[in-house]
């Protein structure tokens, strides 16, 4: 058997004695398809999984991928290393959770077999991703993606096409981004027109675009559903989040609050205002105090939860807060130098 040569020379230059060969699917394809637990443990149990994957999908990669994991592992025992092959996967959302329960299996997995190394073997980018968070548990010599042959003629990309149309209009995860957004632009524009409001209806649809773009770069869905569950530690973080939000936003009008309005002239432009350092100075100073207690709430609540959930940042998070209280003063005094 040949070693893939990226791999071999990433394992020879490793210090690694014991290799643990790990297949990441982590939209947990193999348990929603086929039912099984995971995570799957030994050569003849990926062999079995990876079968009934096939079965179930016969399009899926991730069948592939497992077949790839258990050939590096056979490649490596050939070659005289100690090995062990695992299937580990996530969750069908992906997100935080997913990557969560990929590290919790690997750990259940070192608890068996003690390994020192790991070579990594995924089909795409979304299952790498999880990378850094295996490396928190075990050292990672050598990653391997899993590339399918396919056909390149038209009827194949015709094919393919028509699979990506029937996926954005049958699949709730990807149907409300690519047909409730345009549709909702569609349906507001179509109003404009009727309302003769063309120009106003132009910036609320350039305003709900840009933030479903935002919305889908930053996955804050998943982070708004991560921080909403409804937990001891969800309730406290979405009760500190709006806390430190009404907070922030409340500093606005305090600001504008603490301004002297006496000593603003009719003359004066509001260009002219703003670039007053004593106007400047007197929002900040009314602005800071709320401004500062809302992001120290929003900190708070993020170290409670670390806290809660024993997870190990809490240094991290009291010097945030301790850093946060000791420029307060520093910043308050030089507001009141403007």
């Amino acid at each position: 058997m040949s070693l893939n040569g990226k791999v071999e020379n990433d394992v020879q230059s490793s210090t690694a004695s014991k290799l643990l060969v790990i297949c990441v699917d982590r939209d947990d394809d193999v348990g929603e398809k086929t039912g099984i637990t995971t995570p799957v443990i030994g050569r003849d149990a990926c062999i079995e999984a990876a079968q009934r994957l096939a079965l179930e999908d016969p399009e899926d990669a991730d069948s592939n991928a497992i077949f790839s994991a258990i050939k590096t592992y056979e490649d490596l025992v050939s070659k005289g290393y100690n090995a062990q092959v695992v299937t580990v996967t996530g969750v069908a959302g992906r997100g935080v959770q997913a990557d969560e329960k990929i590290a919790a299996e690997i750990k259940l997995v070192l608890k068996t077999f003690r390994a020192d190394g790991s070579v990594i073997v995924s089909d795409g980018e979304d299952d790498e991703m999880v990378i850094p968070i295996i490396q928190n548990v075990i050292p990672v010599v050598s990653v391997q993606r899993v590339v399918m042959k396919v056909s390149r003629t038209i009827e194949h990309s015709y094919a393919l096409f028509g699979k990506f149309l029937k996926m954005v209009v049958y699949d709730p995860k990807y149907s409300k981004f690519f047909l409730g957004v345009p549709g909702i632009l569609l349906l507001i524009g179509g109003i404009g027109v009727v309302t003769g409001y063309t120009a106003e209806i132009f910036a609320v649809l350039v305003s709900i675009l840009g933030g479903a773009f935002l919305i889908r770069a930053f996955d804050i869905d998943k982070a708004w559903a991560n921080w909403a569950k409804p937990t001891p530690e969800g309730f406290i973080r979405l009760f500190t989040l709006i806390t430190g939000l009404i907070l922030i936003a409340a500093s606005v009008p305090a600001g504008i609050a603490s301004v002297g309005v006496e000593n603003i002239s009719a003359d004066l432009g509001i260009l002219q205002i703003i670039a007053d350092n004593v106007f400047v100075g007197q929002f900040i100073s009314g602005m800071i105090p709320f401004l500062w207690i809302g992001i120290g709430t929003i900190f708070v609540g993020i170290l409670f939860n670390n806290w809660l959930n024993r997870k190990l940042r809490h240094i991290s998070d009291i010097l945030r807060v301790i850093a946060l209280v000791s420029v307060y003063p520093t910043l308050y005094q030089f507001t009141n130098i403007l």
